[in-house]
């Protein structure tokens, strides 16, 4: 991973001595963003999603990736994210053939959105599909979440939560799974993951009476949004310091890059959601899902790194599925 010119001098030799060529060494997640309209417009968001944006992915696309998953049976899980991806027309359709399929689908909820008007019976529809549920719910305090995702979101995330509980979510029986996402408020690491979720489960059961399965801790990577709130409060190059300074080499062979490709809305292929949302294509080499004949053909392929990288390889690291060592 290298670092653009602007870095200040020392961190640019510790991006140096952090190079770590990266190759992908099998495929067995493909993760889906079906566009970039959302029901809230977060702070942080790295998809700059938000109720105006329009971007959304097709039928003919989405079933161009559903055929290359249905070819690769190495292809264990589909993970489907957006904005909101359910509010994409696609959603259902696409949950209801990978699971034909036999594939462990991940929907990256945000809650809320299971409370909007024509969505009442999605969260039946995901228990029904048994649909892994991974939500956002950066705190278990209403003042810390309102500020980062809009006014009254943690009262409507925590509707959201006891309504995939009273349907089975989070019983930590492993038939429905419900798991939480963190990430910090601001431009800090996240604090260790399995400490912080021992918080969680205590505050949101004794608080609220609601309860999940595992609490998944992510960075905040320097991009879109988050990026844009850091250069308006001048801490750009703080926080990409910080990143680089907390480097964990033992992060490296986990990154999810390694077994996931990521798919955007229009068919374009990433190595993962993050450089897709820089346009960084997969190895730097532009391609589409019709470029391909399957996705075994990502396999060893090299993967395109950028100062944002940084952020999965930081203290803990950090992934979709949370931290890695």
């Amino acid at each position: 991973m290298t670092r653009a010119a602007s870095l200040p001098v020392v961190g640019a030799a510790a991006a140096s001595r952090f190079h770590v060529p990266l190759a992908r060494a099998s495929v067995d997640t493909l993760q889906i963003n079906v566009g970039k309209r959302c029901n809230q417009a977060c702070k942080h968001c790295h998809v700059d999603a938000g109720p105006s944006r329009t971007e959304e992915m097709s039928r003919d696309v989405a079933a161009r990736v559903l055929d290359l998953v249905a070819a690769d049976p190495a292809v264990a899980t589909v993970d489907i994210t957006g904005g909101a991806p359910e509010l994409n027309p696609q959603f259902r359709w696409i949950v209801e053939r990978a699971t034909a399929l036999g594939r462990h689908v991940i929907d990256r909820c945000n809650l809320t959105v299971l409370l909007e008007p024509g969505q009442e019976d999605l969260a039946a529809f995901l228990a029904r599909h048994r649909v892994h549920v991974i939500a956002s719910l950066p705190c278990y305090t209403a003042d810390n979440v309102d500020r980062q995702r809009g006014r009254g979101v943690f009262e409507r995330s925590i509707a959201g939560l006891r309504r995939l509980n009273e349907l089975g979510y989070g019983r930590s029986d492993g038939e429905l799974q419900l798991d939480l996402v963190y990430n910090p408020l601001g431009p800090t690491l996240p604090p260790p993951q399995d400490a912080l979720e021992r918080d969680y489960k205590r505050r949101l059961a004794a608080e609220h009476g609601v309860a999940f399965d595992r609490l998944l801790a992510l960075t905040n990577l320097p991009i879109r949004r988050f990026a844009d709130d850091l250069a308006r409060r001048g801490e750009s190059d703080r926080y990409l310091q910080l990143l680089i300074d907390h480097f964990n080499p033992d992060a490296v062979p986990h990154v999810m890059c390694r077994t996931l490709v990521s798919v955007s809305y229009d068919g374009q292929i990433y190595d993962c959601d993050f450089n897709q949302m820089v346009d960084l294509p997969a190895g730097g080499r532009p391609r589409t899902v019709w470029d391909i004949d399957a996705l075994a053909e990502l396999a060893g392929a090299p993967i395109a790194t950028a100062d944002h990288c940084f952020g999965c390889t930081a203290g803990a690291g950090s992934s979709c599925g949370g931290a890695l060592t």
